[in-house]
């Protein structure tokens, strides 16, 4: 008897190891529809306060329509924005003029070591007998626009997949929490649908939130490269506004963005009587919008949406950081406000869970 027991175990604890590897094997196969699914669910948190607002007044089809209409009119208005971009980067590539990028590029360099005094002998011919730029191999511009159009053409059904599952979403807000409910055992239905309605109320908030910082972030970037007079402010402000969406390590690297951007579209101006101060004073105004951005918007999105305490929310960010690297400091607050709520919903007995959940 001990022994069929023992076979029958060891024969269950290999059935749901099999059943985890294929379900993982499933999962790197259909990786593409999962992230179309998560986009969606962010997009559908997000719509969802506009939905409810119009809901008041308005059919659900049509309240959700009008959503997907202005998700639309944002997309295209980022279109927009990156077109005249594009288009003058295209321009550039076609009319490109190796020898005299080459020389654009030593000039700065020269520029840059008479402003501090570097004493460096013959560094502009030194770095023209190097011929940094010559070698680029012009060859891969041919690949690199049939990535371009490879690429465009995976954008365009992803897009559609995204749109397609997010009016559904919207449409039916119970649709993915039904969907998880069939796996759930009846005795868990009830606290599974509280622990559901929980982190989507706290997620949608979040969202919002994230939107009105990065729209808040953009308004002052783009108001400061405006008074400066750099070429393709609202590009640029959107894109750095945008990378503030990395916790910690996006603002380092929208810094960065800006300063060089701001330098290069006054490369012909004297280096010290133009560019220094620009790009100084561009840097101050991206400086301030930081300032307001972790002193103001920051701690008001994470206090009024996920309840959670600023020392509390950098652990998480630099524990998912160093654990999952750039994806997991994205990831980090919605899926540890997730995990607080099922805690709070399923092991509140605990002391510890009482702790930690007792703002939610």
């Amino acid at each position: 008897m001990n022994s069929r027991l023992i076979a029958n175990g060891i024969l269950r604890a290999i059935a749901i190891i099999t059943g985890i590897l294929c379900l993982l094997f499933l999962i790197s196969k259909i990786q593409v529809v999962i992230y179309y699914i998560a986009i969606s669910g962010v997009l559908s948190l997000i719509g969802k306060p506009i939905v409810s607002f119009l809901n008041k007044k308005l059919k659900n089809t049509i309240s959700v329509i009008i959503t997907m209409f202005i998700f639309g009119s944002i997309f295209i208005g980022i279109i927009g924005l990156l077109i005249p971009l594009v288009v003058e980067q295209g321009q550039n590539l076609s009319l490109l003029d190796i020898e005299k990028l080459q020389s654009n590029f030593e000039d700065l360099y020269v520029q840059v070591l008479n402003y501090f005094e570097i004493n460096q002998t013959d560094a502009k011919s030194a770095l023209k007998n190097s011929r940094l730029l010559s070698n680029i191999n012009l060859g891969v511009i041919p690949n690199l626009l049939n990535s371009i159009i490879s690429g465009l053409g995976s954008f365009s059904i992803g897009l559609l997949s995204v749109l397609f599952i997010t009016f559904f979403f919207l449409k039916d807000s119970k649709l993915f929490e039904n969907s998880i409910l069939a796996f759930i055992a009846n005795n868990s239905v009830k606290r599974t649908r509280n622990s559901f309605s929980k982190i989507s109320d706290l997620l949608s908030r979040y969202f919002v939130g994230l939107m009105i910082q990065i729209l808040v972030l953009f308004i002052i970037y783009t108001i400061v490269l405006l008074i400066f007079g750099i070429n393709n402010a609202f590009v640029i402000a959107f894109i750095c506004a945008l990378m503030n969406l990395i916790p910690y390590v996006g603002p380092l690297i929208s810094g960065f963005l800006m300063m060089i951007l701001t330098m290069t579209s006054n490369m012909g101006a004297s280096f010290s009587e133009v560019v220094i101060p620009k790009t100084t004073y561009v840097m101050i105004g991206f400086i301030i919008g930081q300032l307001i951005d972790n002193f103001v918007s920051q701690p008001i999105i994470f206090s009024k949406s996920v309840k959670s305490h600023p020392l509390e929310i950098f652990i998480v960010i630099i524990t998912s950081g160093l654990l999952f690297g750039v994806i997991g400091m994205v990831v980090a607050i919605p899926t540890y406000t997730a995990i607080k709520v099922i805690l709070k919903e399923f092991l509140y007995d605990y002391k510890f869970v009482q702790k930690l959940t007792k703002d939610l």
